[in-house]
């Protein structure tokens, strides 16, 4: 039996990654959940965080949102914000921040949008440190 699973990233602009990977760290809105080989099926919807692959080598992305399912080995993470973090410039992580809190101090912002916002923020200021 192999340790190893298939996983597909795509955004809407092209494929991430495929590959064959020894585990994937997801931010999915119950917390943040490692999946291995012969994980039970899954479907979940993600929370902005930071996406951790293990293959040959660690990759990590921050994503604002999106879906995961696995089934039978075969992980797809689908997403429309979707960054490979060494492709974020702390420029870039400081503007983003600023626009998360820009957008948390707007009027009438229903609650699952200012988690989701406040998550964002969090997140990036991890990474931008």
């Amino acid at each position: 039996m192999s340790d190893n699973f298939n996983i597909e990233i795509i955004s809407p602009e092209k494929k991430l990654l495929t590959d064959k990977v020894s585990s994937a760290t997801i931010p999915s809105f119950e917390g943040e959940m490692t999946i291995l080989s012969n994980h039970i099926p899954l479907i979940t919807f993600l929370r902005p965080g930071i996406l951790k692959i293990n293959g040959s080598k660690e990759i990590q992305y921050f994503l604002e949102e999106g879906t995961v399912e696995f089934s039978n080995n075969n992980l797809t993470i689908l997403s429309s914000t979707i960054i490979e973090i060494s492709a974020l410039s702390s420029e870039k992580i400081s503007k983003m921040i600023e626009d998360g809190k820009n957008q948390l101090n707007q009027e009438n912002l229903n609650d699952k949008t200012r988690y989701v916002v406040s998550h964002k923020i969090d997140c990036l200021s991890r990474i931008n440190l």
